[in-house]
């Protein structure tokens, strides 16, 4: 077992992991490739159980969204996803990999002894005082099981549009979108880009005591007490589409669909906007533009989509530079040429980064910033939209309305000193540059 050195990150909770793995390898030839639900993975005081407790809780402690549980030939591999990136965090022996699967099996309610088929679960505890989900998913790779849990942390506090990163008068316009009294409002964003937290922050802008908020999720991370709020469970047959037909019958004035999946679903949340409610929904699109044409491509006739999409947002995530350790430096040419292609003219001074330090992990990252691009639909976007215009001009014809592009803003944070020209190659530019 090793950790790896991280630059003093905070390792209490696994400070006395190898006690746990010495106790646990005692006792290995009694169990080896065994899966049974024995003190070896049940018992509270067991070294497995030890061990995965202090795996979820240092976890927490590092901001993790997820954490990858990964065999290898005579090792477990143990990382952190920490701000949208992977960090290599443990390493245990590689005969630990059954128990330890065995053990999150046991805690997501899954079979056990099924090892060959992807599965599903769902794990609700409290760690440190804070109630957390966490999604279960196992699939078997060469070496056995691999195992990424997604940490939904329940404490965290929701937030308004200003803290997600959005500039103020981009804020400004997008409240006044959320205001009107029927329509849809479409965010849009690969997995990861923060959809959901910008959602509810507009859920925010509307939960008033006499409005009807409804909305149908998978999985619920955020849970609000004065929202009415649905969890899909396709083995009892809560779907998106059939939930969202049964929220229809509860008279709401506010809906929100965690995400627009398939065709059905599309075109219920569209006939719901064109009938007087308010629908919020997430849909995967590289940009504003792509989500429009995502729901012409599912098969919604192009006069419904022009009728009832109010605003699509589009956004990415990007790490901000730590403040304890901000630095100029002068870029190297590749990254003069990247910034040039965009548009940036030169900072006086240099650019800033991190240095590493003890607070980032010597990463010289802490925390991420929002970035996003506001598509109002336009009188001139509708009729694009009603012709079936190509991608390219329905994008040029929103800058000329007034558009930012992700890049534009990416660009503006960059000059703030907020990221790198790196984090917005790695989180942003698309092939072909800024159209």
């Amino acid at each position: 077992m090793s950790l790896f050195d991280d630059g003093g990150r905070d390792r209490h909770a696994l400070a006395g992991i190898d006690d746990q793995i010495k106790a646990f390898e005692t006792r290995d030839s009694l169990r080896r490739g065994a899966v049974r639900t024995d003190n070896a993975v049940a018992n509270d005081d067991a070294p497995v159980v030890q061990v995965v407790t202090q795996i979820i809780t240092q976890a927490l402690r590092d901001r993790a969204s997820d954490v990858h549980i990964e065999p290898r030939a005579d090792r477990l591999r143990i990382r952190y996803r920490i701000d949208g990136v992977l960090h290599d965090v443990l390493d245990l022996p590689g005969s630990m990999g059954p128990a330890v699967v065995s053990r999150i099996k046991i805690l997501g309610g899954m079979n056990i002894v099924e090892r060959r088929r992807p599965q599903d679960g769902q794990i609700g505890m409290e760690v440190e005082g804070r109630a957390v989900d966490i999604r279960v998913s196992t699939t078997s790779v060469v070496g056995g099981e691999k195992v990424v849990l997604r940490l939904l942390d329940k404490s965290r506090p929701l937030l308004g549009l200003p803290q997600l990163g959005m500039p103020d008068k981009m804020a400004e316009r997008y409240s006044t979108l959320l205001r009107s009294p029927y329509g849809m409002v479409i965010c849009g964003g690969p997995t990861g880009s923060g959809k959901t937290t910008t959602l509810y922050g507009s859920l925010g802008e509307l939960d008033r005591p006499e409005r009807n908020i409804m909305t149908i999720e998978d999985p619920v991370e955020y849970t609000v007490s004065s929202i009415n709020q649905i969890q899909i469970n396709e083995p009892a047959g809560v779907t998106f589409a059939g939930g969202l037909k049964s929220i229809l019958r509860q008279d709401p004035d506010v809906i929100l669909v965690g995400e627009v999946r398939d065709a059905e679903t599309a075109r219920i949340a569209v006939q719901s906007a064109l009938t007087g409610h308010f629908v919020l929904s997430s849909l995967h699109a590289t940009d504003a533009a792509a989500a429009l044409h995502r729901l012409l491509d599912m098969g919604i006739e192009p006069f419904l989509v022009a009728s009832s999409v109010t605003a699509v947002v589009s956004q990415r995530l990007v790490r901000r530079i730590c403040p304890d350790c901000r630095e100029y430096y002068d870029p190297s040419p590749e990254e003069l040429a990247f910034l040039a292609a965009l548009g940036h003219r030169g900072s006086a001074g240099g650019l800033l980064r991190g240095a590493g330090c003890d607070s980032c992990a010597r990463t010289g990252f802490l925390d991420r910033i929002g970035v996003y691009e506001l598509l109002p639909v336009t009188d001139g976007i509708r009729e694009l939209v009603l012709r079936r215009a190509p991608h390219g001009e329905i994008h040029e014809r929103a800058r000329r309305d007034g558009m930012r592009t992700l890049h534009d803003e990416a660009l503006r944070l960059v000059a703030a000193g907020v990221t790198t020209p790196a984090e917005v190659l790695r989180t942003i530019y698309l092939a072909g540059g800024p159209k």
